[in-house]
């Protein structure tokens, strides 16, 4: 009975723990939600409040930009704030053709459709014939995440003109002359200057992180793949079938996707913490003061990491391939018999062996980068809880599991956990050491050794699935984005900060 009674305990924590744990998701959820709907409620507040206050050429800015820098006479940036306007309007306006594809306001209806001409070929009573072209469906696409981008950036800037304008009212009511354009810019080089570096990052990471991902995400909703090729078929969008295909469908991406997704956890655990343990054990051994000569072992190590790391993969793919050296030498010295076959990475019999020997690669690859940092942080040990630990009378073994080891733990917990989500998205190891084989059976595209990350390339640079690669792509991201923030935040590094300052 206290058997049963302690399992239905246990299950009944299990339980609670997982509910409490989607609760507390739920509730950060909704905290988003209502501190989005206070964030943009009190800016329409000030931007109210705003125009209700401020001048005659403020309100005007609300309509033309730069009107209220030409009423306070600031000519420079009120040219510079109505140019930014007019170049705005005659691009959605005029919507200019690239690739036959419109660009501008007519990219957001083409963002909607996605294309309404499938083209073909027309055939005149003369005896001629026309070609009409097909829609290209991801040029719109892309264009129309674009024209979304060029549209943000624009109320950006035409806040700017607002507030611009304002901050002239304010400087006139508290008897202070505008500040014209050499000053302004002056002030961006002295007490602004961190606007004047943060500006162009933020437009960096708009064009080439947020806009790019965007584009990505939509993908996923669409079903562009292989029989779907832009510009000779219209691509529609589909919602979520991309998604519940996954565990309601059929075909590759419903039968592989557990399979590969369990292998990227194992590959990223081991990946990880065969590195991190054994560079913390070498770390320590090298560090022993009965070890002589330590820079010349430190510097064998760092050896390795000068090499780059595609030459050194190549390198081992070639030495453990069939008929390669290691093959022959195992041959010459008769463990091996001869003419016999020796497969353990791409055409291993079984996957096992194959997986196991790209975690010891690894080792042989990643061990070094750890060693380096733990040796780093030995070295900066705060003495003096050393020292308080041999006044107390602790032993040398009882400093270094209660010192040392929590130190190393503490300071590296930041770097283990981007590790590890550094393993899930490895792709090199994986693809230069085996491409993902051995093959899966049923005739697969995903092999035993592929991770969600090449299973994606293949996907996509190999099969043109684009819908299914993007599909990949975001469940990895949410994967890895989730691990990030919920280790993070149960770590010691996190909740603990000051405790070896």
């Amino acid at each position: 009975m206290e058997h049963t009674e302690d399992r239905k305990n246990k299950k009944t924590s299990v339980i609670s723990r997982f509910l409490s744990f989607f609760q507390k998701i739920g509730n950060k959820i909704l905290k988003f939600f209502i501190n989005l709907y206070k964030f943009f409620k009190n800016g329409f507040k000030k931007f109210y409040a705003r125009f209700m206050d401020g001048s005659i050429g403020t309100k005007l800015s609300h309509l033309v930009m730069g009107a209220g820098n030409f009423y306070h006479k600031q000519f420079i940036k009120g040219f510079i704030y109505l140019a930014l306007q007019f170049g705005f309007f005659f691009l959605m306006i005029t919507s200019p053709m690239v690739n036959n594809t419109p660009i501008g306001f007519k990219s957001l209806g083409n963002l909607i459709t996605l294309g309404t001409e499938e083209g073909g070929i027309i055939f005149n009573p003369d005896f001629t014939f026309e070609i009409i072209p097909t829609d290209n469906s991801m040029l719109m696409l892309l264009f129309g995440v674009v024209v979304i981008g060029i549209i943000a950036v624009y109320i950006v800037a035409h806040n700017s003109s607002i507030k611009s304008s304002y901050k002239a009212d304010l400087d006139k009511r508290n008897n202070k002359k505008p500040t014209n354009f050499k000053q302004d810019i002056k002030s961006l080089l002295d007490d602004r200057f961190h606007v004047a570096l943060l500006t162009p990052a933020m437009i960096g990471i708009l064009v080439f992180t947020i806009l790019p991902t965007i584009f990505m995400i939509l993908i996923a909703f669409t079903n562009s793949d292989k029989e779907h090729v832009p510009g000779q078929q219209l691509i529609d969008w589909v919602g979520f079938l991309n998604f519940s295909n996954i565990f309601s469908g059929t075909g590759e991406i419903s039968r592989r996707f557990l399979p590969v997704l369990s292998w990227t956890l194992v590959w990223a655990f081991f990946a990880t913490f065969t590195n991190y343990i054994g560079g913390i054990l070498l770390a320590l051994l090298i560090n022993k003061k009965e070890v002589k000569f330590k820079k010349i072992w430190r510097t064998v190590f760092v050896i390795t990491i000068a090499l780059p790391q595609f030459v050194t993969l190549l390198a081992m793919r070639s030495l453990l391939m069939n008929q390669g050296p290691v093959h022959q030498m195992l041959m010459n010295i008769g463990i091996l018999a001869e003419g016999s076959t020796f497969e353990i990475l791409q055409f291993a019999a079984d996957p096992l062996t194959t997986r196991i020997a790209v975690i010891l690669i690894n080792v042989w690859i990643g061990v070094p980068f750890t060693m380096l940092m733990t040796s780093g942080i030995l070295m900066n040990v705060p003495s003096e809880l050393y020292e308080a630990a041999q006044i107390d009378g602790a032993t040398k073994r009882q400093a270094f599991f209660n010192i040392t080891i929590p130190y190393i733990v503490f300071v590296t917990t930041p770097y283990l956990i981007t590790s590890f989500i550094g393993n899930i998205t490895s792709f090199n190891v994986i693809f230069l050491l085996t491409g993902g084989l051995p093959r899966a059976g049923g005739g697969a595209i995903a092999g035993e050794t592929d991770l969600l990350v090449t299973w994606l390339y293949k996907l996509t640079i190999e099969q043109n699935d684009y819908n299914l690669g993007s599909v990949i792509a975001i469940l990895t991201f949410i994967i890895t984005a989730s691990a990030t923030l919920i280790s993070y935040r149960r770590s010691k590094s996190f909740k603990e900060e000051d405790a070896f300052q």
